[in-house]
């Protein structure tokens, strides 16, 4: 199809035509009322001046005679500057006064309004003008004929409707060639996005829709999209690092299981095989949560618990959450406080925010807790607050936390730093609670605390909060 079809086939083209053509109308509509009107106008008070006269001169010659009336009428006629038309023709069709040369064509009956052709002298030649006039039959055969030269009118009108053509004419040429450069501009944004989804899907995922900054409805539309592209790439990244670290970090715990099996088997005891199962068991149940990790963050990052999301008060959710570990941190040996403004609410899925934040605290109890000699006692606080339209969990220890470099690193999947690597654990409940910050709309932000580290999944608030 040829790019002018294409063209004439947008809808912005068609919107501009239809737009274009109530346009017209009612310009048109508009002029020739005012044509109509001002036509009317000028005719009716041409006849009512022409009646009056009439009316007049009919009056004279009912207390008068022919002749003083034709001397009104020759005296009338002479007034050029009215251009009016004044004449008296006897039986015979004789011209008695007046300025016309001959009984106008036309004339019947006994009276009756006219249009008619005459000659007019200009001083240097004779032109043809139109003339209105009403005529009249007076007591003994004369014919009264009173009227205006109507060309100036007829010029005018003629004008009027020239204009109303031309402003018609002007509004369509105008408005099509700007439907036109509308719809080859409209047209020309279209086809960009059509030519990078195109490279999109031969495979340039990092490819994005072009954005002018205009912020018009266009521009609205390849945001979303971009935004859009972002967590699709988002997620074919996760897929890939999924894949390659599942290759990688199960690798080593499967090996394991078969070496431990295979070395009950040569050892061929009771004992052994009781030893080699209790393991199994152990690893078993190591990789079955790794693997419940990795599919809670899938359906996260896919959105799937979003029909599960409801308005929830933080405050109540984390206190039940700081029930539960207040006698782990305390069998540590350590302190925990828990802080919360009640009524704080959020739309979320409940399992996921409850999972989210026992992962932070997990993760203060594993790193926070000092090791053998170190006689600082532990710490971890439990915070919820409010800050402007967003509501804030924080669980900060007193432990070295994560240094600052390593912050964005740690939010990968199956990441464990060299200072981790002696503790339990999958490199995977970070990634967690970042997935879930952005299911609901928010982020996980890592700071250095007042006496030692901060994690806070910051949330953003429904109208409910205060």
């Amino acid at each position: 199809m040829s790019p002018s079809a294409n063209l004439l086939r947008t809808s912005t083209f068609r919107l501009a035509t239809a737009y274009l053509l109530l346009f017209v109308l009612s310009v048109g509509a508009i002029l020739g009322y005012i044509y109509w009107n001002t036509a009317v106008l000028l005719e009716r008070q041409t006849d009512e001046t022409i009646r009056a006269e009439v009316r007049g001169l009919n009056e004279q010659y009912r207390f008068g005679r022919i002749t003083a009336l034709a001397k009104v009428v020759e005296q009338r006629s002479r007034r050029n500057s009215e251009r009016g038309i004044y004449s008296i023709f006897d039986k015979s069709g004789r011209r008695l006064s007046g300025n016309l040369q001959g009984v106008p064509s036309g004339v019947s009956g006994t009276s009756g309004w006219l249009e008619f052709p005459y000659e007019v002298f200009d001083g240097n030649s004779i032109k043809q003008h139109s003339g209105r006039a009403f005529f009249t039959r007076l007591r003994g055969g004369y014919l009264l004929v009173v009227g205006r030269d109507v060309e100036e009118r007829r010029q005018f009108a003629s004008l009027i409707r020239r204009s109303v053509f031309i402003a018609i004419g002007m509004a369509l040429v105008f408005g099509l060639g700007g439907g036109v450069l509308m719809s080859r501009n409209f047209l020309r944004r279209i086809d960009m996005i059509s030519d990078t989804s195109k490279a999109i899907m031969a495979g340039g995922l990092s490819e994005r829709m072009p954005v002018r900054g205009t912020n018009d409805e266009i521009d609205r539309l390849s945001g979303n999209l971009n935004n859009m592209l972002d967590q699709i790439e988002r997620l074919m990244t996760g897929m890939r690092e999924v894949s390659d670290n599942v290759a990688h970090d199960l690798k080593t715990p499967l090996t394991r299981l078969k070496a431990r099996v295979e070395a009950a088997l040569r050892q061929d005891t009771k004992g052994a095989y009781k030893e080699a199962l209790v393991e199994t068991i152990s690893e078993a149940d190591q990789l079955l949560a790794t693997f419940n990790a990795l599919l809670n963050i899938a359906r996260a990052e896919a959105g799937q618990a979003r029909e599960q999301m409801e308005p929830l008060d933080v405050s109540e959710v984390a206190e039940e959450i700081a029930e539960l570990y207040q006698p782990l941190v305390e069998d540590a040996d350590g302190t925990f406080e828990f802080s919360g403004t009640p009524g704080l609410s959020v739309v979320a899925s409940r399992q996921l925010l409850a999972q989210a934040i026992s992962n932070l605290i997990d993760n203060a109890l594993k790193y926070a807790k000092p090791e053998e000699g170190d006689e600082r006692p532990l710490e971890i606080a439990l915070l919820v607050q409010q800050a402007k339209n967003k509501i804030e969990v924080t669980v900060a220890d007193n432990g070295p936390g994560i240094p600052e470099a390593d912050r964005a690193r740690v939010l990968q999947r199956f990441v464990r730093l060299d200072t981790s690597r002696s503790q339990p654990g999958s490199g995977l409940g970070l990634s967690l609670v970042a997935g879930v910050a952005r299911l609901h709309g928010g982020e996980l932000v890592f700071r250095d605390g007042k006496v030692g580290f901060e994690a806070s999944l910051v949330l953003p608030a429904s109208a409910q909060a205060g």
